[in-house]
């Protein structure tokens, strides 16, 4: 996908957007000097190229009973197309996954798992993970304390 041509005034949207994705359109075109229709049309357009792909709440993971994160390193058994398109079907279903990376490396796959203690993470791995998905290996580790939390990504300066 190519990428767009964003002038100041789009990375500032996005800036503010990132900070505070509840703002109002009024409460936008404030902060990035635009009158409210003109920041409309900009954030219609961000939307529809796919620049902003969508809006979420950040919700404390503690707070709603998943008190256990961890990443797992996956290596799998096969390689060809079907044995990744089955695994890929399996981690997309899955609910303690919250995301899925592809790697370079001796490991295919680092999972980000959200769970609500070790005895949830213990079935998940041995009944999920190791039994339905052609694992060939695991490396897990627990998050013991999270320094920086994902916060948006780093937007050229303007």
């Amino acid at each position: 996908m190519p990428n767009i041509d964003l002038d100041r005034t789009d990375l500032l949207l996005l800036a503010e957007l990132q900070r505070a994705g509840r703002l109002t359109n009024a409460e936008l075109a404030e902060r990035v000097h635009l009158s409210a229709s003109a920041c409309l049309r900009r954030v219609q357009r961000l939307e529809r190229e796919g620049v902003i792909s969508g809006y979420s709440a950040q919700v404390d993971a503690e707070r709603i009973g998943l008190g256990l994160q961890a990443f797992v390193r996956v290596q799998l058994r096969h390689h060809d197309a079907a044995s990744i398109a089955e695994f890929v079907a399996f981690v997309d279903a899955w609910e303690e996954v919250v995301a899925c990376h592809a790697l370079t490396g001796d490991m295919d796959y680092l999972l980000q798992v959200a769970v609500r203690d070790l005895d949830h993470f213990s079935r998940f791995l041995l009944d999920r993970l190791l039994n339905q998905a052609g694992v060939a290996d695991v490396n897990s580790s627990f998050v013991l304390r999270t320094v920086k939390a994902f916060r948006g990504l780093p937007l050229p300066r303007v």
